[in-house]
Formats: structure tokens, C-alpha cells, sequence
């Protein structure tokens, strides 16, 4: 066997072994390749790296400097490892790839196309808020104005009569009404909602009588939510409900990008965390530069140019109680590095967005601003990579895509019935119907008032994605691709007590020129 096919079986044996050579160390086993035998090498590195417990993801000059200043390593070339197969992908949605390492050389298209960004909505830079009982005011005051504008656009709701005004109508009298929900009461006979606009309040009965459909939207209902009523009005100040309308978005025809570029959606990395799926994370990264999996993988990692991170990009420091016992890492700062290391790796044709989520170190309320530069001063002057705030409207290639970690999931999933962690996508939908991002207020889900309501859906994107659920799930709804796009990080004793069993390592792609979207995994 020659020089050269000794080399270049040790190439691939590393890379199917899940690892790469760095440039320096690339340039050494070449140098040494006459007197010692690279295959022998690599065997040996990659029989050292499996005792290791922090296992790199590329592998260094020195590394294998100081393996050769141990006794001389053997030469045969029985010796060789043969190049693994990945497990096969689980059957998933619209794909099933088997993962192997392909010969075949790599060129991504990707970077021959600009890249086409606009930054639509992000509240970064614009946070005033101070907590005053009178901006808390405000902001629910603007809430309301922003939803009933889009109901107004409804020839069906438009001619909504106000509360007091309705109040006044005689009985048997059909009405509409715009009102913001502040209380639910359910019994076994009937549903109870308080009721409110800007100038008045009411109460609204949904008989046991009510069409089951009426009854259903009613168990959908959120604390804090702008809906419209169908009413009739009784006697008395009370209105009997004839059906309940939400904002909801129109359907749409989605806007699709000219040319054949990817955008890859991932949340929820938990960097720091004893359950991050550093193996899995690591193959991700080799599939972005074209160093793993099948041709058909390969031919995907081609065309992505767009990475979208939502949020939880490290597990952060004391976030829940005894988190310390779940860390690896135990200082942001450090968290935040490490991170950079896998980011730096990614090809720099390909612009990632990051967003923040609850485990990151900015503020936990919503909005959240980007994460602050000095949290990420590892990729400063990184032109390709970008941080944003949660929520974030982007335009990429034409592609609207409104990007939020989704703390607000948690809120829903509790109260809604039907809703479950294993399902994401549907609260997300629900969110859609909403027109808002969190509706509910003195959840789970912080909320800080500012003078303006971020949260609100005022312009429908082609795609909604969010995470912190750490389950996979997506849908079409309306014409929206709706995507929660799981994680990076294993059960941890919290999601156990919660029942929560996360996806990790699963990964959608979306073809932003067909909307198409392939999962692939990492596992």
C-alpha cells in the first residue's frame, strides 16, 4: 500500500470515527507519513480519544505529537479500522436517510449564492420598560388595539359593536363584540367569561346547549386573550355566546425563495449541560462542512445556507435549582466559548442567526433582547454570524420566518386540553390563531410592558419557528410551515418528573425555494 492510500484510509476511518483533522495536524501526518505509518496513527488517536471523557471535536497537532513520543507505534496493517456506518435514521416525516460517510467530493453551492437578509420586526435595542403599574396598563392597552385592527380588516367582524354600547341594546339583540379575555369559570352546566375592551366590561355565558364546536373553542380559550364574540343579549347585562371567533391568521400562499438554498432550524444546544449531546452535536457540525453522511445528506448540507438557532444556545448557571449537579461548565462566560468553538467551525458561507431563550444570559421576560456582545466576544468581528432577539422577524431569500424560543409553550400545554409536550406544533398553532406569542400573562411566561406589544403576530410569516420544548413536531397551518425544531440535550431528571422524553439530535431542514422540509439525525 502506498504513502498516499495509507493517508487517505486514515482520512476516513477518522471522519467515520465521527472526528477531523485540523489543518496543523492534517500537515504533520503528512510529514510523518515516511517514517511512521498513518494508519497506525489514527488507530491509536482514536483508541486514545475514546478513554478520554471530554472527547474534541477536531483533533490537534499536539495530540498526536505527544502519541508519537510514546514507544514507537507497530505498522501493520491489519491495524486499520474500517469506516463505520451510522445507525440507520428512525422513520420520520418526509424522510428516512441511512447515515454513512460518502467519498465523493463535497462542493457547496451554497456559497456561490448571496445572501439575501432583511431584519423585518426585533425588538433589540428598543426595550424602555421600567415596571410601572401605568406601563403594565399601556401595554395590555396596545395589545388590544393592535388584535382589534385585525379583526376590523374582517368583513364578518368589522361592524363589532363596543361593550358599553352593546349593553345597552335590547334583548334578543345579535351583536358582535371585541373584548380581551380576564377570566374563565367553567362548570359542568356552563362557561363563564369576564369580558373587557377599553371602555367596558361584561360577562358572557356559553350555555350547556351550545353547538359542540362553540364548546370546543371554548375549552381553547386563554386567560389575557383577544377574541371576538358572538353574542345575544339577555334581559339582564348578560350575554349568551352564539360563537366564538378568533384572530387567526388568513390562509396564505406562502412566498418561496428563487433558488434552491436550505435553511437549517435548530434550538435548545444546552451547552454546559451533562446531557448535551456533544457526539451528535459533532457530527452536525462535520454534515455542515460536508464531512458526514450519504450522498443524499451531503447534497443537502450543499445548499444550506442559513442556520437559525431559537434560543437555549447554552444551559446557563443557575436557571433551576441544583443545576450545578447537571453542569459540565459552570460559568456562562466559559459556556458562551465554548460554544463559539463549534460555531467557528461552521463554514462561513452559511449566516446563522442566534436568538436567546430562557437558559441564556439576557433578561427572561419577553421580549428578550439579543444576548449581550460581551456574552459572545469569542465570534466578535464573525461577519457571518448574528444575534438577534426572541421574537425576530427575518427575510431570507424572501422567506419570512418569525423565529421565538417558545417559553410560552409551557403555559398553554398546562391549560389547554388536548395539548401535550410530544405535540408541540399544535400550541404553536394555537399561538397562530392567537395572533400572539404568549397571551397569557402571570404564567410561567414572563412579560415585560413596553410601550409597545411585541408579541403580537401582526404580520403572518411562511414560517414559524420555535423550540424549548425539546420535542420535534411540525405542520402546514393556513399555508404557515409551523416547525418546533427539539434540541441537543438528553433527559435531564426535570423533564423526567414532567414526563417530558425529548428528540435530541433530529434536525429539520427546510428547502426555502419548495418549503419542503427533510429531518435528519444525528443520533
Amino acid at each position: 500500500m502506498s504513502t498516499k492510500e495509507k493517508l487517505q484510509r486514515a482520512i476516513e476511518a477518522t471522519i467515520a470515527a465521527g472526528y477531523q483533522l485540523n489543518s496543523e495536524a492534517f500537515e504533520f501526518l503528512i510529514q510523518n507519513s515516511e517514517t511512521n505509518d498513518p494508519v497506525s496513527i489514527m488507530s491509536l488517536a482514536l483508541e486514545r480519544i475514546q478513554t478520554l471523557q471530554d472527547k474534541p471535536m477536531f483533533i490537534e497537532r499536539d495530540f498526536l505529537e505527544s502519541l508519537l513520543q510514546q514507544p514507537k507505534i507497530s505498522p501493520p496493517e491489519t491495524q486499520v479500522p474500517e469506516p463505520q456506518i451510522a445507525p440507520e435514521t428512525p422513520n420520520l416525516p418526509q424522510s428516512s436517510i441511512e447515515q454513512q460517510t460518502v467519498e465523493t467530493e463535497f462542493y457547496p453551492y451554497a456559497r456561490d449564492i448571496q445572501a439575501d437578509i432583511k431584519i423585518l420586526e426585533d425588538a433589540t435595542g428598543k426595550l424602555s420598560s421600567n415596571g410601572t403599574l401605568e406601563e403594565y396598563l399601556f401595554y395590555f392597552q396596545d395589545r388590544f388595539k393592535r388584535i382589534e385592527h385585525l379583526f376590523r380588516q374582517r368583513i364578518d367582524v368589522k361592524g363589532a359593536t363596543p361593550i358599553l354600547e352593546a349593553l345597552k341594546s335590547p334583548p334578543k339583540t345579535k351583536l358582535k363584540i371585541i373584548c380581551m379575555l380576564t377570566e374563565k369559570r367553567d362548570s359542568k352546566n356552563h362557561t363563564i367569561l369576564s369580558v373587557e375592551d377599553l371602555q367596558g366590561s361584561a360577562t358572557v355565558l356559553v350555555p350547556q346547549k351550545a353547538p359542540e364546536e362553540v364548546k370546543k373553542k371554548a375549552l381553547m380559550l386563554l386567560p389575557d386573550q383577544v377574541i371576538c364574540l358572538a353574542v345575544i343579549k339577555t334581559r339582564t347585562d348578560l350575554f349568551m355566546v352564539e360563537d366564538i371567533i378568533f384572530p387567526e391568521i388568513g390562509r396564505k400562499q406562502p412566498q418561496r425563495a428563487q433558488e434552491p438554498v436550505y435553511a437549517v432550524l435548530t434550538s435548545d444546544i444546552h451547552i454546559g449541560s451533562t446531557k448535551f449531546q456533544k457526539e451528535s452535536f459533532k457530527r452536525f457540525i462535520l454534515w455542515l462542512m460536508g464531512k458526514y453522511g450519504n450522498q443524499e445528506m451531503r447534497d443537502i448540507a450543499s445548499r444550506v445556507k442559513y442556520l437559525l438557532v431559537a434560543g437555549d444556545i447554552v444551559d446557563g448557571v443557575g436557571i433551576y435549582p441544583n443545576q450545578q449537579n447537571e453542569l459540565t461548565i459552570r460559568d456562562v462566560h466559559k459556556q458562551y466559548n465554548f460554544a463559539a468553538k463549534y460555531l467557528e467551525k461552521i463554514p462561513d458561507y452559511i449566516e446563522i442567526f442566534l436568538s436567546p431563550g430562557n437558559h441564556d444570559a439576557t433578561r427572561k421576560s419577553l421580549p428578550q433582547p439579543a444576548i449581550p456582545e460581551g456574552y459572545l466576544t469569542a465570534i466578535k468581528g464573525k461577519k457571518n454570524i448574528h444575534s438577534v432577539g426572541s421574537p425576530c422577524l427575518l427575510s431570507l431569500h424572501g422567506v419570512e420566518i418569525l423565529m421565538y424560543h417558545g417559553r410560552s409553550l409551557d403555559d398553554i400545554i398546562a391549560v389547554i386540553p388536548g395539548m401535550d409536550h410530544d405535540h408541540p406544533e399544535k400550541a404553536m398553532r394555537l399561538l397562530m390563531q392567537s395572533r400572539h406569542l404568549a397571551p397569557v400573562y402571570g404564567g410561567k411566561t414572563m412579560l415585560s410592558p413596553e410601550n409597545r406589544d411585541y408579541l403580537v403576530v401582526d404580520r403572518v410569516p411562511d414560517i414559524f419557528h420555535a423550540g424549548h420544548i425539546h420535542v420535534i413536531g411540525y405542520c402546514n397551518y393556513r399555508g404557515v410551515l409551523v416547525v418546533n425544531s427539539g434540541g441537543w440535550q438528553e433527559q435531564t431528571d426535570y423533564m423526567e418528573k414532567l414526563g417530558l422524553v425529548p428528540t435530541p439530535g433530529k434536525v429539520p431542514v427546510v428547502n426555502l425555494q419548495t418549503l419542503h422540509t427533510t429531518v435528519l439525525s444525528f443520533n
